[in-house]
């Protein structure tokens, strides 16, 4: 329940960018739980690393609450982003190649 309100307010934090980014085929969700650039231009890479860090953050969080760890968490979060990517998004599978779906 918490992971689901941090990742909630990741992405209100840059909800139109980030939407906009992912339309666009510019960054995708992994399974680690980190967004992945998959254009490498400025802007790209920026936004990704500025997402990455706040979900950092919050499966840091998460984590301490919880008593697990924070790759546990990351693990969590990108196995529910990856599934719940809307239609022509890009998500890293398993494989490591990029599918749209």
């Amino acid at each position: 329940m918490l992971l689901a309100g941090g990742l909630l307010f990741c992405s209100q934090a840059f909800a139109l960018t980030l939407n906009e980014a992912k339309q666009q085929g510019r960054v995708g969700e992994t399974l680690s739980g980190y967004l992945a650039p998959l254009k490498q231009d400025a802007e790209s890479v920026a936004l990704a690393s500025k997402i990455n860090e706040a979900r950092k953050q919050q499966y840091q969080q998460v984590a301490q609450e919880n008593n697990v760890s924070t790759d546990d968490v990351a693990k969590l979060a990108g196995q529910k982003l990856v599934a719940r990517a809307g239609k022509g998004e890009y998500v890293r599978g398993i494989n490591g190649q990029w599918l749209q779906k």
